[in-house]
């Protein structure tokens, strides 16, 4: 169950800021780059926030070391996470998934695919001191 619970505070926080960050960019970042250039700034960015709440998270619930509780931990926000990116986020949007794949950049589509595999293992990427 705490496992359940570090993977649900763990989406919670990355989801948060991203929305946060995601209306920023949309507004005052993507009319004066593009929006390929205001994703790919917006990346590290949400690499520190990723790494932050995971550490947070795995030190406040005291997450297990063992690599079973923290893959956990990660893939039951992954799993979160997917389901409000292509549920609330598309509905908001008024997108299909197909349509959301296509139109995704190439290039900033690939690096937040992969932001989000680093999402899910960060909880075990994460040293405890």
């Amino acid at each position: 169950m705490s496992i359940l619970k570090a993977g649900a505070l763990y989406f919670a926080l990355v989801f948060g800021a991203g929305f946060v960050l995601g209306t920023v960019r949309t507004v005052w970042v993507v009319p004066r780059f593009g929006t390929r250039m205001a994703e790919l700034m917006e990346t590290p960015i949400m690499l520190v926030v990723t790494m932050v709440a995971a550490r947070w998270i795995v030190r406040r619930l005291a997450v297990p070391s063992v690599p079973s509780s923290r893959l956990g931990m990660g893939f039951v926000a992954l799993g979160l996470m997917l389901v409000a990116e292509f549920g609330f986020v598309l509905w908001l949007r008024g997108l299909s998934i197909r349509e959301y794949l296509a139109t995704r950049d190439p290039v900033s589509g690939t690096v937040y695919y992969v932001m989000l595999g680093v999402f899910a293992i960060m909880p075990l990427l994460v040293a405890r001191r």
